[in-house]
């Protein structure tokens, strides 16, 4: 059986006057090619009372936390910035909770972009609201070029899991805002773009989770290095099959 893949859904948030399309779930499209792509099975999970979270346990073997909105600054207890963007309180607490159950179940765990933020405000750390708040920020890491072409190079950790997936100086795609600030505990920044802030998390004790800041999604059908990432994914979340 292929590893099944779970993907939380986002949210269609704006107004609307179709009634199937009001607080809609979606998943992106380049999200589920890669996927599938990769040999995976993509499960949609939409955003659901976080007390149902361990009854999804069951439906997938790997899990990938995607982009979207900004998390509520109240899971690290911060009051919200003036550049803080817009947020989905529902999601977060679905998210949140769906995460630590599939830590603790052992499922292979990916993220990218808001999805690497989150896992690392959920086991602990923090994130600047807002770039302005970095004094390290010097890139522009919210790209004015489309966004599946890359537009600026990270550095990776040799001693990493990614190194071996995406090398050591890989061009990648940026479109954030915010970045990681105080890092969780059970992770470590494994590629730092130039001006040092993290593009990359890994779990210090073992493989289950590896999560970036850029968008492999919109880059995996023409950048070899980004579809590894998905392929690695699907390999982590086989053996736990």
């Amino acid at each position: 059986m292929r590893p099944r893949i779970a993907i939380p859904a986002d949210t269609l948030t704006e107004a609307t006057n179709i009634i199937n399309e009001r607080n809609a779930a979606f998943a992106p499209r380049p999200l589920i090619e890669a996927i599938v792509k990769s040999g995976g099975v993509p499960v949609i999970f939409p955003s659901v009372e976080p007390e149902l979270a361990a009854d999804y346990l069951g439906l997938f073997d790997g899990i990938i936390f995607a982009g979207g909105a900004d998390v509520d600054p109240t899971f690290y207890n911060e009051e919200p910035h003036q550049q803080l963007g817009t947020t989905y309180r529902k999601r977060d607490l679905f998210e949140i909770a769906l995460l630590k159950q599939a830590l603790a179940a052992d499922k292979a765990v990916m993220g990218i972009c808001r999805g690497m933020q989150l896992i690392n405000i959920a086991l602990g750390g923090s994130v600047y609201q807002d770039l302005s708040e970095d004094p390290r920020k010097t890139l522009k890491h919210a790209q004015d070029a489309p966004g599946n072409l890359p537009s600026h190079h990270v550095t990776v950790d040799e001693d990493s899991r990614l190194f071996n997936l995406v090398g050591r100086r890989p061009y990648v795609n940026s479109r954030h805002h915010q970045a990681l600030h105080k890092i969780a505990p059970v992770l470590h920044v494994t590629a730092v773009a130039d001006d040092q802030v993290p593009e990359a998390v890994e779990s210090t004790a073992n493989d289950q989770v590896l999560a970036v800041q850029w968008h492999p999604e919109n880059m995996f059908k023409h950048y070899q290095y980004s579809q590894n990432l998905f392929a690695d994914l699907i390999k982590r979340a086989a053996a736990r099959q």
